[in-house]
C-alpha cells in the first residue's frame, strides 16, 4: 500500500466514522391503537351505551308508574268523599220525623204514635 492510499484509506474509513456518528436513527414511535385495545374499547363503550338507555328507560317508566297510581289515589279520595256525602244524605232523609211529616202532608194518619226505624242488615 502506498502512501496516498493509506491516507486515502484512512480519511474515507474516518468519514464514514463521522457520517455514521451524524445520522442519527430516528425511532418512530406508534400512537396507534391495538386491534384489541379498540375492541375492548368499543365494548365498554356499548355496555355504557346500552347500560344508560336501560337506566333512563326504567326511570321513565317508575316515574309513570307512580304518576298513574297518584291519580288514582285522588280518584278513590274524591269517591270516598262523594259516598260519605251520600251516606249522610240518606241518613238525613231516612230520619222518622220527616217521614211523617211527608205522611202527614199526603193524608195518611198514625195509627201508632210509634215509627220503628229498620236498620239494615250487613251479610
Amino acid at each position: 500500500m502506498n502512501s496516498s492510499e493509506a491516507k486515502n484509506w484512512k480519511t474515507s474509513h474516518n468519514t464514514q466514522k463521522i457520517n455514521q456518528e451524524q445520522i442519527k436513527v430516528k425511532v418512530k414511535y406508534s400512537n396507534k391503537i391495538s386491534r384489541g385495545e379498540k375492541y375492548l374499547y368499543i365494548f365498554f363503550s356499548l355496555f355504557i351505551i346500552i347500560a344508560s338507555t336501560y337506566v333512563v328507560s326504567y326511570s321513565s317508566t317508575t316515574d309513570t308508574m307512580n304518576r298513574e297510581i297518584q291519580s288514582l289515589e285522588e280518584k278513590v279520595v274524591d269517591q270516598q268523599f262523594i259516598n260519605e256525602k251520600l251516606s249522610f244524605e240518606v241518613k238525613e232523609l231516612s230520619q222518622p220525623e220527616r217521614i211523617t211529616n211527608i205522611a202527614a202532608k199526603n193524608g195518611l194518619k198514625l195509627q201508632d204514635a210509634e215509627i220503628k226505624r229498620v236498620n239494615p242488615v250487613n251479610d
